[in-house]
């Protein structure tokens, strides 16, 4: 399964990372790249309870994911 991420910055100059399919998965960082993998690794941990608990299904065998950027309510590739 296919995860994105979609990154913004926040007016503050932190950044904020959220894994959308995953409801309440989100993470500040310094920089861009401290909060995208903030945020992977607090999805991976999601993950992992719900496989030792019996609750992920087949679609959570292979896992990936992918940054995407928010300009307005537009979701691009990062290229920062």
């Amino acid at each position: 399964m296919k995860f994105i991420v979609e990154i913004e910055q926040e007016t503050d100059g932190r950044w904020l990372a959220e894994v959308m399919e995953l409801p309440g998965v989100m993470s500040y960082g310094k920089t861009l790249e401290e909060a995208k993998l903030r945020v992977q690794a607090l999805a991976l941990r999601l993950i992992a309870d719900r496989i030792e608990n019996g609750e992920a299904g087949p679609d959570l065998t292979t896992i990936s994911f992918e940054a995407a950027c928010v300009n307005g309510a537009v979701a691009a590739p990062c290229r920062y």
